[in-house]
């Protein structure tokens, strides 16, 4: 999982997907392998954003995301932020439900924002899934990675542990290697190492918050 601009879930399996409701992509890999992946619009900027409202760094909008509970008491947020596009949803905003008076405060807002974010790349995981992926672990990176509210939230909406590596340009690195590849005109891949110190985060899963998002997630508005 790579939260970025935008959000990336992918795998890497022996088999090829077709999913004809288009939120799976297929790909193929230099190996012989498949790549599925999903990808949503909205990943990080939805930090921005909520950080941005909140007049806070993103550091301090981690700290507040952390001090509000899991579900942030009721409070949702649908994070089409510049529509969406898995799943399709070009015309569509972001929006807020389950505005309560106990749930009007910055931490609240700051727990929903993450949560709604990991909410929408767990669904994209279900698409996965629904296509004969096995997903038994995530390995997280990107910007969002650095995000501590995001590292510790993650495994309780995913349901999953997540492993978070030392921080680097990971995407840049495997182009640069299949291009390496090529270049040398060997049949085999050569045999880099990928060590990296990685984290292992876990957490008690909770369900409710995805039972949330999903109970809303439709109810978006249109520009």
């Amino acid at each position: 999982m790579s939260i970025g601009t935008s959000g990336v879930v992918s795998a890497v399996t022996s088999k090829p997907t077709a999913d004809g409701s288009g939120l799976v992509t297929g790909f193929a890999d230099c190996t012989g392998l498949f790549l599925p992946l999903a990808c949503t619009l909205n990943a990080s900027r939805v930090l921005d954003a909520a950080a941005r409202m909140l007049g806070v760094d993103h550091a301090g909008l981690s700290r507040l995301a952390l001090e509000a509970p899991a579900g942030a008491d009721g409070l949702v947020l649908v994070p089409y932020l510049e529509g969406e596009r898995t799943p399709n949803k070009p015309d569509a905003t972001g929006a807020l439900h389950g505005l309560r008076l106990a749930n009007t405060t910055p931490q609240h807002l700051a727990r929903a924002a993450v949560e709604g974010m990991l909410c929408a790349l767990a669904d994209g995981i279900d698409a996965l899934r629904a296509q004969g992926v096995a997903v038994e672990r995530v390995f997280l990176i990107g910007g969002g990675a650095q995000s501590e509210a995001v590292r510790r939230v993650a495994p309780s909406v995913l349901g999953l542990d997540v492993q978070v590596p030392t921080p680097g340009e990971y995407v840049a690195d495997g182009a640069a290697r299949q291009a390496a590849w090529v270049l040398s005109g060997a049949d085999e891949a050569p045999a880099w190492s990928s060590a990296s110190d990685v984290e292992t985060y876990s957490a008690d899963p909770a369900p409710r918050v995805r039972e949330q998002y999903a109970a809303v997630r439709e109810l978006t508005g249109t520009r």
